[in-house]
């Protein structure tokens, strides 16, 4: 069978290695969505008159079956097909002739291209919210279990004041909510569909947008086509922009945990199960884990500029340069679910060695302390901090619990209000569970079967 563009000539050999590249092995993810697509679509040209009832019934069930057959891994795309839609295209045509010669009527490649990749993205974004939720939980929970364990308060990286494990790992909960909120939002904006835009400029046929629309669970159709075709590209770099919020948060977070589990500082112990050794040095257990995700935060935040820098300067319409926006695409949305559950299972093994931090806790720490007990007794902060500031040898130490129990303002160590952001987390949890609840039920009923996670 020949390519979707295929007319009187072949193309040269190295020519199709060039333009293909690994375009045809990424498309294995996109398969389904794309079989999605072409039923919503065939669907609609049945209701315009472009299909009959017995030519869609027939595209349909082969549809079905290239996705049960994808599911197992059983569906190939060779580089000859260049990518999924040619595959797709192929397999309609050789099991049900001249009917699956007609759904690509009213669509460019690049329709389809525009298509698929949205209803993947829409996808996985419900699973990734859902995964960085679970692990915004998880850190709050870790934080209510540590409120009243000491941990030194650090700015310079030098001893500041006193904190807690509790408001270390809350920090990083509630960051973890409010890049979650970013997240959403771009959900939000990729939720409208692309389909019937053809190559930019439409088609003189009355395609019915709004109908592939509904049928594919989208909240609306994204109107101008032209705009469509600018957003590709755009909408790509929103998502990965927004999971790297996500990922610079862990990359903090492992910073902090390679640091604090120094034997220097013995703060937290990671399990072994969790450390690679060294191929010289037998006692090494070697925080590998955390090392690649402080590595592979960089490599998300590049994706993201490679994706802004192919788009920036091409002109309105389409152009080739597209393709190459897959590739780091669909690596960083993989690469960010990852880390969020290697940082998840990291924190649920983490171990807190209570002693070490009560030891850090040395007398300067409680300086600031001593220089606001001299103004609740009268004396004003200035002439206050330089006292304390050159009789650092006659500070009080107090137990680091009670220099805890001291702060009770909103989200100090002492107050860490863990419920506000729980109350966001489960109203979050809501929203896009319903998000996906409403899009699962559209599929359903287009497919007739229930559908799986692109991503899980």
């Amino acid at each position: 069978m020949g390519k979707l563009w295929q007319k009187d000539y072949s193309l040269n050999k190295l020519m199709e290695e060039f333009t293909v590249g690994r375009d045809f092995e990424l498309d294995q993810d996109l398969v389904v969505s794309d079989c999605l697509a072409s039923i919503a679509h065939g669907k609609m040209l049945v209701s315009i008159g472009i299909l009959n009832k017995d030519e869609i019934q027939s595209i349909e069930d082969r549809l079905k079956e290239i996705i049960e057959l994808s599911l197992k891994g059983s569906f190939h795309i060779t580089m000859s097909d260049e990518d999924c839609h040619t595959a797709i295209e192929n397999y309609l045509v050789l099991n049900v002739g001249d009917a699956g010669k007609k759904i690509h009527t009213g669509r460019s490649r690049n329709d389809q291209v525009l298509t698929c990749l949205r209803v993947y993205s829409r996808d996985f974004l419900f699973t990734f919210i859902k995964e960085a939720i679970s692990f915004s939980e998880t850190l709050s929970g870790f934080a209510e279990k540590h409120s009243m364990t000491p941990m030194p308060g650090r700015t310079h990286m030098q001893i500041a004041m006193p904190s807690s494990v509790g408001l270390w790992a809350g920090a990083f909960a509630e960051e973890i909510g409010d890049s979650l909120r970013m997240t959403m939002a771009v959900l939000n904006i990729i939720d409208q569909s692309p389909l019937g835009s053809a190559a930019s400029y439409g088609v003189p046929i009355p395609l019915d947008r709004e109908m592939t629309a509904s049928l594919l669970g989208f909240s609306k159709v994204q109107n101008n086509v032209l705009y469509v075709n600018n957003s590709r590209g755009k909408f790509e770099s929103l998502i990965i922009d927004s999971l790297d919020q996500v990922v610079l948060t862990i990359s903090k977070m492992a910073q902090d945990l390679i640091l604090f589990s120094l034997p220097e500082f013995g703060y937290f112990s990671l399990p072994e199960e969790l450390c690679s050794g060294s191929s010289i040095m037998p006692q090494k257990k070697n925080p590998d884990g955390l090392e690649l995700l402080r590595a592979k935060s960089a490599s998300l935040s590049a994706y993201s500029i490679q994706i802004k820098n192919v788009i920036r300067s091409l002109p309105t319409g389409y152009n080739r340069d597209f393709q190459e926006v897959k590739e780091p695409f669909i690596y960083g949305i993989k690469l960010a679910l990852q880390c969020v559950r290697i940082m998840k299972l990291t924190i649920s093994e983490l171990a807190v060695n209570k002693k070490n931090l009560e030891k850090a806790f040395t007398p300067e720490i409680f300086a600031t302390d001593e220089a606001i007990k001299m103004v609740l007794a009268g004396k004003n902060f200035r002439d206050a901090y330089k006292k304390v500031g050159t009789n650092l040898e006659s500070i009080e130490s107090i137990s680091p619990e009670e220099g805890i129990k001291t702060r009770t303002s909103t989200g100090t160590a002492g107050n860490l209000r863990l419920d506000k952001l729980n109350d966001f987390l489960t109203t979050l949890k809501k929203d896009v569970s319903a998000h996906e609840n409403n899009v699962q039920a559209s599929l359903k009923k287009l497919l007739n079967m229930d559908v799986k996670p692109f991503i899980e």
